[in-house]
């Protein structure tokens, strides 16, 4: 929990470093050099003095394009794993690799080269870039102290928690996105939740301090009163969630396009800037993070054609900024784009149903988590997510009917493509599981359901019997170790075909002379009352598969042999007919 504590410090202050690079690369690239001086959302701080350069509308066509080379060239150089959005990276090391992230290089690549991309007008948010810079310094920081895996998997989550939750002044709705975003279901990792809000706490307080405690946007003081609202609300699902479903697979094909082209890969974000510089030049507010036109789009009916192009054009620039390798998030984008699909929907819900007193504004709050949660399968961190960054709670109803609906109709779609479906599929829970079905299944239980309706009788072989007579009974029996009995019963090794198979070429001169006793090596012992976990736990240390079964009230007296495929039958029995 400290350590937690720690790196929440850790994350607030590279949040403030972060936004301060954002700042600077926009005001240096977009306002000082294209003169283009998009609104910003209303609660966010402006750290540098307003640009008065004119409005240079061609350098948009060149800007993203060289936002994408540099960035491209320093993220292949230094640390290929910065490329793209950032959480599919931390979501894969938290499955694949134990949370492992290689190197400090990492976060610092990462954090001048998102910056870049989104200064110089390329459509990416920030919640990649900080998700993969906090979880990065969560398991540096792991590993540096030697902590084991599960502890370095959550302190990875702690981290990424923490950064999303300060630079987005949302530090609830991180916690639970860290612990929801790694899987396809509504399931939640629930052992990151507790550190993450710690750290998502310290994190968000240590960015306040410097840039204030305001919601991101602010909104006018949207209410809902009205149940038959419900109705142009559920149509907005249907909405956002097609809109989901596009934006996941116009993404996913320019992905894979760029990446079957036979370019160097640092050229690839350029290319991508190219397309993106046209779309630009003739729709400037597909730009850049966006969020200006959803603060206008609270307040003021911008026109539906308006909104349509914008989301349509975001979709394109997004696509081609983060799917052709340039660095930075998908969150953002998708908040413009889902809210301005909410304000389409609400002004149309408004002209068509006049007697319901609809504000078009309070669709596109809606309409912002409704298009996320169907977009990244996280409905209930995204819900969190909106209200905390506008300040509003008051629609929680509807944001609640829009996240699940939407979550619902566009579940085969995602823009995190190492989401996993959920913790049943997770390598990192499958030892978990495992341990947890064989601690509760006993050797005696193993038995009985593995001989369960036959009537296999147990071989035990007296000491004094020769190699002829052995021979015949492992030949008779499906036993693959068998117990050596003294003349009293009691138990004094076992013998098995890997104990004789050595001297059966020389059968025909030896076998009246080799006794079992001489073939005897030291038994592997359990109980009956011994859990399985414990006898596959003594099958690898000795690296054999078959183990001696004795009276638990007289080790010396075996009671029949247990095999490791006998453990494997009774784990899957038990485990699929409800044995456990």
């Amino acid at each position: 929990m400290f350590l937690c504590l720690v790196v929440g410090v850790i994350a607030g202050v590279g949040a403030i470093a972060f936004y301060w690079m954002l700042e600077g690369a926009h005001y240096l690239f977009l306002e000082q050099l294209a003169g283009y001086h998009p609104p910003p959302p209303a609660g966010e701080v402006s750290i540098l003095p307003e640009s008065t350069v004119p409005f240079r509308r061609w350098v948009l066509l060149v800007l993203p394009a060289l936002g994408g080379l540099v960035s491209g060239i320093l993220v292949y150089a230094f640390a290929p794993e910065a490329a793209g959005h950032g959480t599919d990276a931390a979501i894969e090391s938290y499955h694949l690799k134990g949370g492992a992230v290689r190197g400090v290089s990492i976060p610092i690549v990462k954090t001048i080269a998102s910056a870049i991309t989104i200064g110089t007008g390329g459509s990416a948010g920030r919640e990649g870039p900080i998700a993969q810079i906090g979880s990065a310094m969560g398991s540096i920081m792991a590993t540096r102290l030697g902590l084991s895996t599960a502890e370095r998997r959550v302190l990875m989550s702690a981290g990424m928690a923490a950064g999303i939750g300060a630079i987005f002044h949302a530090p609830l709705a991180a916690a639970i996105f860290s612990a929801e975003i790694l899987y396809k279901d509504m399931d939640l990792e629930h052992e990151v939740l507790v550190p993450s809000f710690i750290s998502s706490i310290v994190a968000y307080s240590i960015f306040a301090v410097k840039y204030g405690w305001n919601p991101v946007f602010q909104t006018p003081d949207f209410v809902f009163e009205d149940p038959l609202q419900l109705l142009p609300y559920l149509a907005l699902a249907g909405v956002v969630a097609a809109g989901a479903i596009l934006y996941t697979r116009v993404f996913y094909s320019v992905h894979d396009g760029f990446s079957k082209l036979k370019v160097p890969n640092h050229i690839k974000p350029a290319m991508g800037g190219v397309i993106v510089g046209v779309i630009g030049f003739w729709v400037p507010g597909a730009l850049g993070a966006g969020y200006g036109v959803i603060q206008d789009a609270f307040t003021s009916n911008i026109a539906i054609s308006t909104l349509l192009l914008i989301a349509l054009a975001k979709v394109m620039t997004t696509s081609f900024t983060v799917g052709s390798g340039g660095s930075g998030g998908v969150f953002g984008p998708a908040l413009v784009i889902g809210g301005a699909l909410g304000g389409v929907v609400g002004q149309i819900a408004q002209k068509w149903l006049p007697g319901m007193d609809i504000d078009p504004g309070a669709f596109v709050v809606v309409g912002m988590a409704g298009f996320f949660a169907g977009a990244a399968n996280c409905p209930i961190s995204t819900l969190i997510m909106v209200s905390e960054m506008t300040g509003n709670y008051h629609l929680l109803v509807p944001s609640m009917l829009v996240c699940i609906a939407s979550y619902l109709l566009s579940r085969r779609a995602t823009l995190y493509a190492t989401q996993l479906q959920n913790r049943m599929e997770s390598p990192s829970k499958m030892g978990n599981m495992m341990s947890a079905v064989l601690g509760k299944l006993t050797v005696k239980r193993s038995i009985e359901l593995v001989h369960e309706g036959t009537e296999e009788k147990f071989v035990k072989l007296p000491e004094n019997m020769n190699l002829r007579a052995i021979v015949h009974h492992l030949g008779e029996s499906d036993q693959t170790s068998f117990p050596v009995i003294d003349p009293n019963g009691k138990l004094v090794g076992a013998v098995g075909w890997d104990d004789i198979r050595h001297v059966l070429s020389d059968e025909d001169t030896i076998a009246e002379l080799v006794l079992a006793v001489d073939l005897a090596r030291a038994p592997l012992t359990v109980t009956p009352r011994d859990t399985l976990l414990t006898a596959i736990r003594k099958m690898n240390r000795a690296h054999t598969t078959d183990l001696i079964i004795v009276d638990f009230d007289d080790p010396n007296v075996p009671v029949g042999t247990l095999n490791h495929n006998a453990v494997v039958r009774a784990y899957d029995q038990a485990l699929f007919a409800g044995q456990t």
